[in-house]
């Protein structure tokens, strides 16, 4: 499940950096470049500026949610110091303490 988040946020990722290069900053980027200068274009290059900056704000939102969720499926495995660690707690614990024998050395 955690590999098909990274390739959907790997694919994500390209998207946005694709769109965002498109664009101009000032403006002009790829909407200029169709002649969108003009007023009277109907979904022409004037509406191609809308759409980048849609397709960013999309892009960019499904990024974040992406690795939001992600999270839920990166897997949880402790490591197998922490596994020992938690099975000694376990076997100590289901120990009764046993009393030592006396030691010979404090009779005579």
């Amino acid at each position: 499940m955690y590999t098909i988040f990274a390739i959907l946020i790997i694919i994500t990722s390209i998207l946005l950096v694709l769109v965002v290069l498109v664009q101009n900053p000032k403006g002009g980027g790829l909407s200029s470049t169709f002649g969108g200068g003009g007023g009277n274009q109907i979904m022409g290059a004037k509406k191609t500026t809308d759409f980048l900056e849609k397709a960013t704000w999309t892009l960019a939102i499904a990024l974040i949610s992406l690795t939001m969720l992600s999270n839920f499926a990166i897997p949880r495995n402790i490591s197998e110091d922490q596994q020992e660690l938690k099975a000694q707690e376990q076997i100590d614990e289901a120990i009764i303490p046993q009393q030592l024998p006396e030691s010979p050395v404090g009779r005579e």
